[in-house]
């Protein structure tokens, strides 16, 4: 009898720890499905949140998609319109409110429509969360999506400081070897200013955004299979003997090409 009741207790014991674990597992950040509307039709999407360090909403940014990627696209190309015109009647005025607009729409509308996309070494879909997409093809397709003429295919190809040089001429690049994190942060925010860059490194590229002097990596990362959002200096794929850095947000001839809609030759 005193076999049976221990056997009785024991029992419970395991089943109580069994549910424990579950509460547990369950505590844990889960992905977030939102509604992503691409075109004229409506289709689920997972998206997984792109760091559960980063406060989307402290750091001001969206990371979630929203509306018809379609549509954005037409609207940036209808506003492009306007800045053309202003560049007509006061030049500086007219890039520094293109600066605002093209870091706005491209942080905060084209690349969060691409966060949860499936990444592959030859992936090169045209439409975010359909498909696979490389770290190369992330960063040609959405600057193409954001209205800059340049081949995405081209661009894509490319090694990372030949994709820098598209961007920007080779005097105005920063680059830096064999150097820490820490120093690397250090010496961005001595150059640079809160802004969208181009990064090349040893065998990856992506976006960076400067933030209140921080730095996150947007890319299609290889570490993680998917597109996502996170702080550079604890991102294994940032990890690299060089970094090429080419200015987007505050490029200013970049910008007067993307006003007037000057094709941008890819370096090769």
């Amino acid at each position: 009898m005193c076999f049976l009741r221990c056997a009785y207790m024991y029992k419970l014991i395991l089943f109580a720890l069994i549910l424990s674990c579950f509460a547990c597992a369950d505590s844990t950040p889960k992905p977030i499905k939102v509604t992503a509307v691409t075109g004229n039709s409506e289709q689920k999407t997972e998206i997984l949140p792109p760091s559960n360090t980063i406060d989307s909403t402290k750091l001001g940014i969206n990371f979630t998609p929203k509306g018809s990627y379609t549509s954005i696209k037409q609207t940036i190309a209808a506003d492009r319109s306007y800045f053309a015109t202003q560049l007509q009647q006061n030049k500086q005025k007219a890039i520094d409110s293109a600066a605002a607009y093209v870091y706005d729409k491209l942080l905060n509308e084209i690349v969060p429509h691409w966060y949860g996309t499936p990444w592959d070494f030859n992936g090169h879909t045209n439409t975010p969360n359909d498909g696979e997409i490389a770290c190369g093809y992330f960063v040609s397709t959405t600057l193409k999506h954001m209205g800059f003429r340049l081949n995405r295919y081209k661009m894509a190809q490319q090694a990372g400081l030949n994709e820098a040089l598209t961007l920007q001429a080779k005097n105005d690049l920063k680059i830096y070897r064999n150097i820490s994190q820490e120093q690397l942060k250090k010496n961005i925010n001595e150059v640079y200013k809160d802004g969208i860059y181009f990064v090349g490194l040893s065998n990856h590229v992506g976006y960076v955004l400067i933030k209140h002097s921080e730095l996150y990596f947007l890319h299609a990362s290889y570490c993680d299979d998917k597109v996502v959002i996170e702080k550079a200096a604890t991102s294994p794929c940032f990890q690299s003997d060089i970094y090429v850095f080419a200015e987007i947000s505050t490029n200013k001839n970049l910008l007067q090409k993307w006003i007037q809609q000057t094709t941008i030759p890819v370096q090769q």
